[in-house]
């Protein structure tokens, strides 16, 4: 986070921070940080903050921009250190840093304040205004444009035939693979890639459309060419929750729940190509034709999935899922509508007397969100061991052992699978054990875990109801490869399972919790429960929001007395029928 104090002639002062990121400074109304005044151009300068460096590029600006009253060259980045004094117009900009936690204004003018604090969420102000929509040939809805370049669809041919050719002239120039390995470091790799860049860019024969700078195709060729290309820009953009490439054409992100499709794209298929190798190489993983599928994850704990021709159709293709720099808490949950404070603290007492617990929910629903809420009531006097594909867990407990699995090599051996994981931890001497997802034989050992003295474990399954979630168990205990019948089956879920969480994600992006259902007993060959809470879906609102509640089902849990034995004060009237949590 950079920290900026803003002086306004005539308005006061204003503090701005900003997310890394690119932020446009000017007068016109797509800039992120504006400034409506006369001597200001309508698209006078950029902000790029990265690294926890803060550069400034002046884009033509009529009256130029000033840095300690030096003027900047046009289009060309300018560092600026902490301390230093940008001139825009008549604005001044004085840049205090990273550090500056306590500066407050001398006063926020309610004008000011409302454009300046905005590049805290730039991207929420950018997937407002800076998207069309319209229909396709055949009458349907085109999904909305989120502008990231800046270059039009009808300029961005001619940009992919110009980046090609400059990146078939790179690699004659530079083997940039053979420098990384020989040791160069990675900031001479870029300085001598981006002189090349310019060089061959220069020598360019091609016209290029107009409102489409140089600059830019430079940026694009120089991330492509030592890092992930259109990926660098959107992973630091905290309100994107997904990524999503098909090909080197079409990139598509998501954010609040809406998709949208990006102006940005890579050079070509060996791009994005080179982009997967780049995020699999360092975790010993591979992707060729003999092995087209992969899984890994960022630095920051994104999950990726890359799959690769002739697998893929489309070219390669990228999905990225990121996950929140800082994890949701409770409260986080309870203000998005997940689910209220009643059901919360229903679910924390469940998880303090050791009641095993499965999420339920289909993909991209919020299980594993939930299952890190969930987590967080750990206490922390246990040994908790976690089990997952790709480490997405972010407890902070103080004695936590993460395991995570591992693919087959090479030639197909030393794979370590989600099941090795559990029976292994079976030896640990676990108090607490936390599967990420349960998705084959493993059910089976995470089942008789359960039964035999590790009770308060927690893991998720994919399933569209808690009915389905048991029917869903049966099928992966059947995988273990054991020929069990179906009633001993069910006499171990029913035997393991005490809470089933239902988490469903509605169709305006939002992720609801639409029950909470305690397994009771047997009878017959059937598994009972009952729904302690619920969610009500009314209906939709005018912006085709979801409208409804949580609320109580006036099942009181049979274990109710294992909570006031542990004295955990949880009121029996929050289970009272119709309540909503309203007090």
């Amino acid at each position: 986070m950079y920290k900026l104090l803003i002086k306004v002639p005539g308005k006061g002062d204003a503090l701005a921070t900003l997310a890394p990121g690119s932020y446009l400074v000017g007068a016109g109304a797509d800039c992120h940080i504006r400034f409506a005044r006369p001597e200001v151009s309508g698209k006078h300068a950029q902000f790029i903050v990265r690294n926890a460096h803060l550069t400034v590029v002046d884009l033509e600006s009529s009256n130029g921009t000033f840095v300690d009253k030096v003027k900047l060259s046009p289009n060309t980045p300018q560092e600026v250190g902490v301390g230093s004094v940008i001139a825009i117009g008549q604005v001044l900009i004085h840049v205090r840093g990273p550090e500056a936690e306590n500066l407050q204004p001398e006063t926020t003018p309610e004008v000011e304040k409302k454009e300046i604090d905005k590049p805290v969420n730039a991207m929420g102000k950018r997937i407002r205004e800076a998207f069309s929509q319209g229909v396709d040939e055949h009458g349907k809805e085109k999904i909305p444009l989120l502008k990231i370049s800046g270059i039009s669809e009808e300029a961005r041919p001619i940009v992919q035939t110009v980046k090609k050719r400059a990146h078939h002239e790179l690699l004659k120039r530079l083997n940039l693979k053979k420098m990384a390995l020989s040791g160069v470091s990675e900031q001479d790799l870029e300085t001598r890639a981006a002189t090349t860049i310019r060089e061959i860019l220069s020598e360019l024969t091609i016209p290029l459309p107009k409102n489409v700078k140089l600059e830019t195709i430079e940026k694009e060729l120089l991330q492509e060419a030592v890092g992930l290309g259109p990926l660098e820009y959107l992973i630091d953009l905290d309100d994107i929750t997904e990524i999503m490439v098909n090909g080197p054409n079409n990139v598509y992100v998501e954010s609040d729940g809406t998709l949208y499709r990006t102006d940005t794209a890579f050079a070509d298929n060996g791009q994005v190509q080179a982009a997967i190798e780049r995020i699999v190489s360092p975790l010993g993983r591979r992707i060729d034709e003999s092995s087209p599928m992969v899984d890994a994850r960022l630095s920051n704990g994104s999950r990726v999935n890359a799959i690769i021709p002739p697998l893929s159709l489309v070219g390669p293709t990228i999905t990225i899922r990121k996950f929140s720099k800082t994890p949701f808490k409770v409260d986080d949950l309870i203000r998005f509508g997940s689910f209220n404070r009643e059901m919360a603290d229903f679910l924390e007492a469940c998880v303090k007397i050791r009641k095993n617990i499965i999420i339920s929910g289909g993909t991209g629903s919020g299980k594993t969100t939930l299952l890190n809420v969930l987590s967080s009531f750990l206490p922390n006097r246990e040994r908790i061991v976690t089990i997952e594909d790709a480490a997405e867990l972010q407890l902070h407990q103080e004695h936590i052992v993460r395991l995570e699995s591992r693919p087959a090599n090479i030639e197909g051996r030393g794979e370590i699978t989600i099941r090795d994981l559990v029976r292994n931890a079976l030896r640990m001497r676990p108090d607490r054990i936390v599967v990420g997802e349960c998705r084959g034989g493993e059910a089976l050992d995470m089942l008789q875990a359960m039964n035999t003295g590790h009770d308060g474990s927690l893991t998720t399954v994919h399933a569209n109801s808690p009915r389905d979630a048991l029917s869903r168990l049966e099928t992966l205990v059947l995988m273990a490869g054991f020929d069990l019948p179906l009633r001993a089956i069910r006499e171990q879920i029913c035997s393991a399972i005490d809470i089933i969480v239902q988490i469903n994600r509605e169709r305006d992006g939002t992720r609801k919790v639409t029950a909470v259902s305690e397994i009771t007993k047997m009878e017959g060959e059937v598994v009972t429960m009952q729904d302690i809470f619920a969610y009500h879906h009314e209906g939709w609102d005018a912006n085709n929001k979801i409208i409804g509640q949580h609320s109580a089902t006036g099942n009181i849990p049979t274990f109710m007395e294992d909570i006031q034995r542990a004295k955990i004060p949880l009121d029996i009237k929050i289970f009272s029928r119709g309540n909503d949590g309203r007090r």
